[in-house]
Formats: C-alpha cells, structure tokens, sequence
C-alpha cells in the first residue's frame, strides 16, 4: 500500500512531498519526489500519544475510548488504570489489558503503584509489589511504573514505596510522578528517587523547579483540571522536555476531540514552532516510554495521520500499524461489547443517615475551583434547623457526602461551596481515587435518592430536580465504565451534564469535578467515607471547627 502526501519530518524539520510504502504494517520506504510542498495536498505526520491519561474516566473500556481517540489522531496512551485497580486490584488491570488486545490501538498500561492512594479511605483492592512485579514480567502491555502519588512516602522512606520504585528500576521501566506543589530540595530529593515525569503542575515556576533536576512535565487539559494556559509558555525553551496529556477526559469532551486541540491551541501561540509542538505531541512519549509507535521512519511501524493543513489540523486519516482506522471522522474500530466485573456491595440508605447533628456554629467547608484538582478550605457559620446542619443556599454552601460502596458504613458528611446547585442533587460512583459514592445536593432527601439510584444500578451517573425528575446514566463495569457505544455513552453523558446545569451548577464540568472531591492526594481539603480530609497535612479531620461541649 501506498500513501502520498506533505510528509512532515519532525526530526529533520523538513516537509516535502513524497509516498510512503507500507508492507507487514511497517513503512517499508519513504520516497521524496519533491523538495517543496505540493498544492492542495493532505499533509502525513506521526500519530498523536496522550502521554498520561485513566481511560476509565471517559466511563469507556478500553475499545469503546479507542473508537473516539483515533479520529482525533490519537494512535497511542500511556494509561494508568488505578481507577479499576482501586476497584478490583491486579484483575482489574487484566481486564483492561484484555479489553484492549481486541482494538488495534497502542495501550501502554502502568503498574499502579498507589493502590489504595491512602490509609484513610475504603478502597476495593490492595496492588502489592508482588503483584506490581507480576505485573511487569507477565505483560508486555505493562511499560511503566504508574504515578507515584505517595511522594511524603518516598521523602520520608516508605519501605513500600521504594520496594515499587525499586522494581520499576529492575525491570527498566519508567516511573511516573504526582507531586503537587512539590518544589526546591523535597522536589530534588523526590526525582533523584527515581520518579521521572509530573503532569501536576498548577505554574510555570512550578514546572522550571522540577525541570532543572531533570523531571519531565506533562501539560495536562482534561475535562476538569486545566492547566495548558499556565504551562504553555514553556515550549519554546523546553520542547525537548514536554509532553501533553488529558489525565480525565469525559466521554463527550473525548467526542470533541484529544490530543490534535492542544496541537492547534500550540500553534495558535506559536504560529512558527510546528516542529517543536509535534515533538512534544508525538515524539516525547514514545521516545521517554519505548512505546510501540512508529515515528515516520523506514522501519518504524505504519502509525501516522494525514491533515488537512497545517491551519486547521482536520484529520483525514488514521493509520495504526497500516490500517486505516479512522477516516473523515468516522472511526473504523468496530464496537464491541465487553465482559462486565464489579465490585459492589452496600445496601440502600436512609434519609436519617444523612443528617448532621449541630455540634458548632462554624465548619470547615470545602471550595472547588472550577477546572483545577486542587481545593481550598473555608471557615463557613453553619446553618441549623432543629438542631441539623442543613445546606445553605443562600450562600452556595451545599451538603457534601461520600458513601461507601465496598461494604455497609455511615456516610461521611461535609460542606462544600461553588456547585451552585439550587435544587435536587448529584452523585457518582466515579470518585477518585476509591470509587466509593459521591454526592451533593441541597437536601437530604435528594441526596438519598440519588444514592439510592446508584446503589440500585451497581455504579453510575445521577441526579435528581427538585421535583423528582430523575436522571442515570448506568455504569456496570466496576461501578466506573459502560461497555456500550462510545458516542451513545457520550450523548447520554452530555444529557445529564446538561440535567445538572439545569439544577443550578455552574461548573463547566459538573460530575468531573464532583468526581474528585474524594481525592486525598491533591490539597486542600477534602472528603473521604472516613470523613473529611486535610490534604496539607495528610490526616482527618473535623467538620467542626470549635465543638459544643
């Protein structure tokens, strides 16, 4: 087969027309038949890799998120699957691995290393290092130690930790960091242990701290955190340096695109670094992780893209190891049904078990930040009605809970401020790291059903008005996935998102942000099903800030 075009060389930063020989779904020859651009000709480059991603939070399986990746380009991930690994420990990183041999795709999956993330939350599994180095002997598909989000336990010495790291070094695997606000000597220490990637990084200043010890950065634009515009202006001097990556991509937005958006938002900046941004948008990742990627090289195996222009950055085409898998827009993977697995087990709760007895007269609340992972901790009087802590509409401070799904407890209860939620409430089973249930909403009553709605479909997307509309979008598969039609996933999605700004919300992403208000290792404050959580100074705390006696 043969493929003529505007070959893009990203190494030698050259683009001529030429045709490019396929044979066994590798490039069998690359031909130049003119030193220029040719008119009105689709331009060839290699494919797109999403350098750090959890494919679970599309709510797809594997084949289902390959579907709406390669028509955006995307030909690779390097995926983290700890979200099943907190659900259904090593099996769940084998049914990923599984799912994925059915789609032509390159998965690069990671050995969780922080499963569970922490102590002070009910997660579905433990990951040991004896599975972690199972893991690495057993499969091909698992290319790297995944991110490190215990880095107090690798600065202060964890036996576990660095048993894991330790492994990863054995097996000449990379190992991927998580390190929020972490800067100077404690950022120094926790690289020269051998955790070589960050895509946590909220400023620039951040990002140049870990730079100079030898860190590479991921510029990271998911659904919910964004950090592009802050980190962008450090490609010129460090392409060498960057990847980008989505880390959470909800199903719609995976709809709207990938990878190729941060390739045009690049450009857009700067106009004159073509090379430069493909570099960081194909080329890094498969160099820093050995992906199975072919680059455009004689040799390298058939994964590229044709464009459009390199305005508009429209692809065409899709190529992965020869195969055209997607084309104008249509993906050519076919839709497969997958297996389903879970890990469910609690029964329904009451209203009763969501109140909260006054014991104060002021509580600590948490702020979500609209598109960062990251919250702030608020001192908030708190509303009393018959001597029950009650949601605060008028000043946007709305209930908070995390319930656990594993086995039956008492919901953990807290405040939270900037949902906006004027009626009804909303919840999931989609809660990172755990994936225990979690919900907001203006009332108890709304807050059980929703719940209960969950529980009802063993995982799942929810919200309920004030009237009593409901509204689910069911996720089998661990409680955190749908193995149906990508694109039907997305317009259910869509339509309960859109259900949840109807109810007041004003975040951009309502149930993405929602879904890490549980998450321990990103500060400041948040909540867990054992209560609420100082993510400053990593323990529990209380919801109250001066007790009655």
């Amino acid at each position: 087969m043969q493929v003529t075009g505007n070959i893009i060389n990203i190494f030698e930063k050259t683009i001529k027309y030429g045709s490019i020989e396929i044979q066994d779904g590798k490039i069998a020859s690359i031909k130049i038949l003119a030193e220029e651009v040719a008119s009105n000709t689709p331009y060839i480059l290699p494919g797109f890799v999403d350098a750090h991603v959890h494919v679970e939070s599309s709510m797809l399986t594997p084949v289902q998120f390959a579907r709406l990746a390669v028509v955006h380009g995307t030909v690779s991930t390097v995926s983290d699957p700890h979200e099943i690994g907190n659900v259904l420990g090593k099996a769940g990183i084998e049914y990923m691995i599984h799912n994925a041999r059915h789609t032509p795709f390159k998965f690069c999956f990671g050995a969780p290393s922080c499963v569970p993330a922490t102590t002070f939350e009910t997660a579905g599994a433990i990951i040991t290092p004896n599975d972690i180095e199972e893991l690495f002997q057993q499969y091909d598909e698992i290319g790297y130690l995944a991110e490190v989000m215990n880095f107090p336990g690798v600065l202060n010495g964890d036996e576990d930790m660095l048993a894991k790291i330790a492994l990863a070094k054995l097996y000449n695997k990379p190992v991927d960091g998580h390190a929020p606000g972490l800067r100077g000597e404690a950022a120094r220490k926790y690289i020269e242990a051998g955790c070589q990637t960050d895509h946590e990084c909220f400023t620039e200043e951040e990002a140049l701290d870990k730079l100079k010890y030898g860190m590479k950065i991921l510029i990271r634009e998911g659904s919910a955190a964004k950090n592009f515009e802050a980190l962008i202006g450090l490609l010129p001097e460090y392409y060498n340096e960057l990847m980008f990556c989505s880390d959470d991509k909800h199903p719609d937005n995976l709809v709207e695109g990938h990878i190729n958006l941060l390739v045009k938002r690049a450009l857009e900046k700067f106009p004159s670094l073509l090379f430069e941004v493909l570099q960081v948008a194909c080329v890094n990742p498969v160099l820093h992780y050995q992906l199975p990627v072919g680059l455009l090289r004689e040799g390298d195996n058939a994964d590229f893209i044709l464009i459009e222009n390199i305005q508009n950055f429209e692809v065409l085409q899709t190529y992965i190891s020869g195969e055209i898998v997607a084309e104008k827009g249509v993906s050519k993977i076919p839709n497969l049904s997958s297996e389903i697995v879970n890990h469910f087990d609690c029964n329904f709760k009451s209203v009763e078990q969501f109140q909260v007895k006054a014991q104060g007269e002021k509580i600590q609340v948490i702020e979500v930040l609209d598109g960062q992972l990251i919250t702030l901790r608020l001192e908030c009087p708190a509303l009393i009605k018959d001597g029950l802590v009650v949601s605060d509409l008028a000043n946007d401070v709305l209930k908070i809970a995390v319930v656990n799904r594993y086995h039956d407890a008492p919901p953990a209860i807290g405040f939270i401020k900037n949902f906006g939620l004027k009626q009804g409430a909303i919840g999931s089973s989609v809660a990172h790291d755990s994936h225990n249930i979690i919900v907001v909403g203006v009332d108890d009553e709304s807050i059980t059903e929703v719940v209960n709605m969950i529980i009802k479909a063993r995982g799942g997307v929810a919200a309920i008005s004030g009237n009593g509309v409901k509204n689910l979008l069911e996720l089998p598969i661990a409680g955190i996935m749908s193995g149906e039609d990508g694109y039907l996933i997305a317009k259910e999605y869509s339509a309960i998102d859109r259900f949840a700004k109807d109810l007041g919300c004003t975040l951009n992403s309502p149930f993405m942000s929602l879904s890490f208000m549980a998450l321990l290792v990103i500060p400041n404050l948040k909540l867990s099903d054992f209560g609420l959580f100082d993510g400053e100074n990593f323990l529990l705390t209380s919801l109250f800030i001066e007790k009655i006696n």
